[in-house]
């Protein structure tokens, strides 16, 4: 895996169609209609500071998408070509991956799929889920996040990709964010969707918001 595949990779992820070629919304462009206020705040914190915020995110997202990569490379037992990136960007991303190796341990892991998408027929939206597994037994929606904090969100988007899944047929007993730090401030978290029903709600509401701007020619 390389970092030109990774990045076609997330690059298709964006690209559903249904089985009439009409294009829709993968799950995090409809996530994203959701305002973010928090982001503005922390921006200009940055800016006050002197520091591009930009460049400073791009930085952060370059981490996060190693971390991420390497892994779905562990789950799915393939090697990522490390040539491509710094010593720094790869020491980061291990130490995400042995806290990830530290929660793996505690469980019973079986992979049934990953990166796999789906697209819904009926909703009209589609996604690509991180991991489907048995965890300790359970048919389980794992959605890995980098970062310092598990936003609201990411739990709109866990209970879509949930949805997405039972409507092939896949049941889904427990969906579970796991945040992977990107350094060894960030730290690592575990955390289950309760109420997946009200989130796949808000979810639906955000879906009504995307086609009806879309009606409305709305750019």
């Amino acid at each position: 895996m390389t970092m030109e595949s990774i990045s076609k990779r997330t690059q298709s992820r964006r690209r559903y169609q249904l089985a009439d070629g009409t294009k829709v919304p993968g799950v995090t462009t409809v996530t994203g209609l959701l305002a973010k206020p928090g982001l503005v705040r922390w921006a200009n914190r940055l800016g006050l500071e002197g520091i591009d915020a930009q460049r400073y995110t791009d930085e952060s997202a370059q981490a996060g998408t190693l971390a991420h990569a390497l892994i779905q490379a562990r789950l799915q037992e393939t090697p990522l070509e490390r040539g491509e990136w710094s010593a720094e960007q790869l020491e980061a991303a291990e130490r995400s991956l042995a806290r990830f190796e530290d929660w793996r341990r505690a469980h019973t892991l079986r992979v049934l799929q990953c990166e796999s998408s789906y697209v819904s027929e009926d909703k009209r939206y589609g996604g690509t889920v991180d991991c489907y597994c048995l965890l300790d037994g359970r048919p389980t929606l794992l959605d890995f996040k980098t970062g310092k904090a598990v936003y609201e969100e990411g739990f709109v988007q866990l209970a879509a990709y949930a949805r997405l899944l039972e409507e092939t047929g896949l049941p889904v007993e427990d969906c579970r964010i796991l945040r992977v730090g990107r350094d060894g401030a960030e730290g690592f978290e575990e955390r289950g969707l309760a109420e997946r029903e009200r989130w796949y709600a808000l979810f639906e509401h955000l879906l009504g918001v995307y086609w009806l701007k879309k009606e409305l020619g709305w750019r």
